[in-house]
């Protein structure tokens, strides 16, 4: 999760926040020696007052600033373009849940099972135990396996909601009457935190996401539990 003063994006959890973060740098830097060349230019150009004026009335000048920028943009389209039908690829999933947004909750469906729902509700600060995140703590997580292709089916009850996890790359719209999907897959155990990210209502800021991704065995144990109980 993110920590105080943190300026550049949470560790990436998920082979496409992974790729997420390359593009992210990717564009930066072509972003950065743009800026570089443009300040350099204006630095020249107020700092001598000597012209070329062949160079300046030249039509192979004006040819290379006009294909140079759609080069440009072709190296930073592609990669954003791979990138988004990765998000959308679902490829076999090996388990789906259904979240649902509420004001100001979110309930929970594993609907490979038949009968695991839960509701979720953020924890009071007044009740919360030592080490545990304020705002971020909820009374039942979302416990799922890793390393294993996960479909989440986004929608919503009331109001527009958004389900978003930073660490994995995901943020998915609840729409009252759209069923949304996206997949997530973690590379390691841990928890993850989110929180609603569509402003919802005077408690937008109370109906935070918590996924505790564990091995599978562990997993199983816990949807036995969970039956059972």
């Amino acid at each position: 999760m993110a920590y105080p003063f943190q300026l550049g994006f949470q560790d990436a959890t998920s082979p496409i926040m992974e790729e997420l973060l390359h593009f992210h740098d990717h564009t930066l830097m072509i972003v950065f020696l743009i800026s570089s060349l443009v300040l350099y230019i204006i630095s020249l150009m107020l700092t001598t007052k000597l012209t070329h004026t062949s160079t300046m009335d030249a039509q192979e000048v004006e040819t290379i600033w006009t294909i140079l920028p759609a080069i440009i943009l072709i190296l930073i389209a592609l990669p954003s373009l791979r990138i988004l039908y990765m998000m959308d690829e679902i490829n076999n999933p090996a388990l789906t849940v259904k979240t649902m947004g509420h004001q100001w909750y979110w309930s929970y469906e594993y609907t490979d099972y038949e009968d695991l729902t839960f509701d979720s509700y953020m924890i009071p600060t007044s009740d919360l135990k030592p080490g545990e995140m304020r705002l971020l703590e909820v009374d039942n997580r979302v416990v799922l396996p890793m390393e294993m292709t996960i479909r989440m089916l986004v929608s919503s009850e009331d109001v527009l909601h958004s389900w978003a996890i930073p660490s994995l790359g995901l943020k998915t719209d609840a729409i009252p009457g759209r069923l949304n999907q996206t997949t997530l897959m973690s590379t390691r155990p841990g928890l993850y935190y989110g929180q609603c990210s569509e402003i919802c209502g005077s408690n937008h800021s109370f109906m935070p996401i918590v996924l505790e991704l564990v091995p599978l065995k562990y997993f199983e144990k816990w949807s036995t539990s969970m039956l059972t109980g």
